[in-house]
């Protein structure tokens, strides 16, 4: 796992920023979680896998980075499992 992490911290990171530069690729996983301000929380998503990512890269802080990533997709799947219409 540890040669893999700073990879993976990479393509978070990048993918973090991504939402900045087109956030609309991201509006519709997003509008499921956060069905109010959306746009906000595009923003917030992608400054926080910008930050989990860059703690992936770093030996030092790789623990906490994966702890935070495992309760970030936990957070955003229960949000998206509240809102389901169905």
């Amino acid at each position: 796992m540890s040669k893999l992490a700073p990879l993976a911290g990479t393509v978070i990171a990048a993918t973090g920023a991504a939402h900045f530069v087109t956030p609309q690729a991201f509006a519709s996983i997003n509008e499921a979680a956060f069905p109010q301000n959306t746009g906000e929380w595009i923003k917030r998503n992608g400054a926080t896998e910008v930050a989990l990512g860059l703690g992936l890269v770093s030996r030092r802080t790789r623990k906490l980075a994966a702890v935070g990533l495992v309760a970030y997709s936990a957070f955003l799947g229960s949000r998206i499992a509240a809102n389901r219409k169905g």
